[in-house]
């Protein structure tokens, strides 16, 4: 027999078992809570009252910490670690105050040391070597790089953060500064963090070794021989917001102490690294700014977004890179101040990794901008602007490709000069295309058909066989810096010039097999009357310079460039005058070339403007 239900029934029939569903579950809970106090117990990771919850957090100074910069503190601070490490992890708060540790602290596994800095602590701007907040004094390890690190992070999820770190026994008046182990240091450990913290004047400020997807954020400092040292990251780890710069430290470039650091010193340091993340880090006065090395385990390879190094010997040295290679993004390199061989990057001879740089600048005193050397390597430069380089007037290119394969594309070149690339023959493949400068792209090219260019600027003056017979050149001149290669910038007396360095070069448009008459006009300084001043072509003498004008006869030659040299003893005005602070290395004053072949009209080209006389 079939029954048959009719649907508000069923409606009905639902709802009375809902009911009574939610009815047995408030009744079994209910049991459970019953029991749990009968027997006294909590569940599983929640405190039972309150006052557990202020277990996991210790008070430094209820636990015997004294906070005035004289009593030794390291003993109680390690007893309220261990205590915290004990229950399972814990944070142990350092209110404000000056804490002297003469020994070190290990931080053990899911154990915070929490100061009160929320974000990352600075001192003052100049002088003030004790920051406010809260702030321990290190003393152990003075004359050794070896020896227990000042902060150990022990354990997996260890943490220091909002503190700042002094070193009251190294001054700057220890040049070579006195040595110390790592300020903070982690071995063999997963995701430890240093955070909001600022590390004054250590030695070395953080190294990592098989510290694997650790996190460094907003930590600040001025560490001396090298900042943080990473090595056997074989998983993930990230450093942001990182700013190493001379707190506490009144510098000067000629400081013995900033000096040793501008030249020996290192910020950021990555060797066997995989897939690091570094993003918005920068740093001022090291020796190196970015350095990738190889240790005994590898070295790098990771994404660098951000980062910047002013006032660097060499801002980012790569001395290699693993195959999938070192992606920097809008990064920011400058110069060593006062420097006259800064290289902003480096790319060693043994690298065979990829360096790719995009949207990057590159200013300030600046010998080379960018240097490739590795015959392996790929060196991409992408969307680049160069801004200053040959800050010394040698004739520097901005970008020197000695080997290997690089491609530049995209990029921007601020000044009207001789040369912006240099190409040599040992490259291996080299692809220029849509760069841009003042006066067009100027390369150098040795390679040949190794180099490709394509839809890059060109030259707005357009040479033609009859411009090339007949010229005249101003010196100081706008215009006049495409022929000229290792020359002081324009200056103007009466008229305007260049000073010439030592070694000086004119690069001039010829006509091949044609002899030319080059007039020279030239003033030659007292301080070099007696002295020989000679223009040269190659080993060849043409002529010995005087005072006025020049009638140089110059033999012909098979192509249509001409590179002379002006060769003089160099002298310094501030050696020769009172007067003078010019430190610089001079020459003689050019004022202007005029420059006629062979069979060449009455007509004479502006090679500045690159226009005819109008009649």
């Amino acid at each position: 027999m079939l029954l048959v239900v009719k649907e508000p029934a069923r409606r009905a029939f639902r709802n009375t078992l809902g009911r009574l569903s939610f009815a047995v579950a408030w009744v079994y809970l209910a049991m459970v809570v019953g029991v749990a106090l009968a027997e006294q117990r909590t569940l599983p990771g929640v405190p039972e009252t309150p006052s557990a919850v202020a277990a996991f957090r210790i008070n430094a100074c209820e636990a015997g910490a004294v906070p005035d910069g004289k009593t030794d503190c390291t003993e109680a601070l390690q007893k309220a670690l261990d205590r915290a490490g004990k229950m399972g992890g814990g944070i142990v708060e350092l209110p404000a105050g000056v804490y002297r540790v003469q020994g070190h602290l290990v931080i053990p596994a899911n154990v915070t040391l929490q100061g009160v800095f929320q974000t990352a602590p600075t001192t003052a701007r100049w002088g003030e070597t004790t920051p406010a907040g809260t702030v321990l004094l290190a003393y152990e390890g003075r004359g050794s790089e070896e020896g227990e690190p000042f902060l150990r992070l022990a354990g997996n999820h260890a943490t220091v953060a909002g503190i700042s770190v002094v070193y009251p026994e190294s001054s700057p008046k220890d040049v070579p500064p006195v040595p110390y182990p790592p300020c903070v240091a982690s071995t063999d450990t997963e995701n430890v963090c240093i955070q909001n913290c600022l590390l004054v004047n250590p030695y070395e400020g953080i190294r990592l070794i098989r510290a694997h997807r650790h996190l460094v954020r907003n930590v600040t400092g001025y560490p001396i021989k090298r900042g943080i040292y990473v090595d056997e990251c074989y998983d993930i780890g990230r450093i942001e917001n990182v700013h190493f710069w001379p707190f506490g430290v009144r510098y000067r470039p000629d400081d013995p102490y900033c000096q040793w650091i501008n030249l020996n010193g290192v910020a950021f340091e990555f060797a066997r690294t995989d897939w690091h993340y570094v993003i918005n880090t920068f740093c001022f006065g090291y020796g190196i700014g970015y350095r990738f090395s190889q240790s005994a385990h590898g070295s790098a390879n990771g994404n660098f977004l951000g980062i910047g190094a002013d006032s660097c010997q060499r801002a980012v040295v790569v001395e290699q890179a693993q195959p999938p290679g070192l992606l920097i993004t809008n990064g920011e390199f400058v110069g060593r101040w006062t420097s006259q061989d800064s290289v902003t990057l480096d790319v060693g001879p043994d690298v065979q990794g990829k360096v790719s740089l995009v949207n990057c600048s590159f200013w300030g005193p600046i010998d080379r901008c960018v240097v490739m050397r590795s015959p392996h390597a790929q060196l991409t430069l992408s969307a680049c602007h160069f801004c200053q380089w040959d800050v010394a007037n040698q004739g520097s290119p901005a970008v020197e490709i000695e080997a290997g394969f690089a491609t530049l594309q995209g990029c921007t070149f601020d000044l009207d000069t001789a040369q912006h690339i240099h190409v040599h023959s040992g490259v291996r493949s080299v692809i220029v295309t849509a760069n841009q400068a003042p006066g067009g792209l100027r390369v150098n090219n040795e390679a040949g058909r190794k180099l490709q260019m394509g839809l890059n600027a060109e030259d707005p003056i357009q040479w033609t066989p009859e411009a090339r017979l007949h010229y005249r050149l101003d010196i100081g001149q706008p215009g006049d810096s495409r022929y000229l290669l290792s020359w002081y910038g324009p200056e103007k007396s009466d008229r305007t010039f260049r000073w010439s360095t030592p070694k000086s070069q004119l690069i001039l448009p010829v006509e091949p097999d044609r002899t030319y008459e080059l007039l020279l006009e030239a003033s030659i300084p007292r301080a070099l009357e007696g002295k020989q001043v000679t223009l040269n072509l190659g080993d060849q003498v043409l002529a010995v310079l005087k005072s006025g004008e020049n009638r140089v006869r110059i033999p012909a030659q098979k192509t249509e460039k001409l590179t002379l040299q002006i060769r003089s003893p160099g002298w310094i005005p501030a050696e020769s005058t009172k007067q003078s602070n010019d430190r610089r290395v001079l020459g003689v004053q050019v004022f202007s070339l005029m420059v006629k072949g062979e069979g060449a009209g009455e007509k004479i080209f502006d090679a500045n403007t690159g226009e005819w006389p109008t009649p």
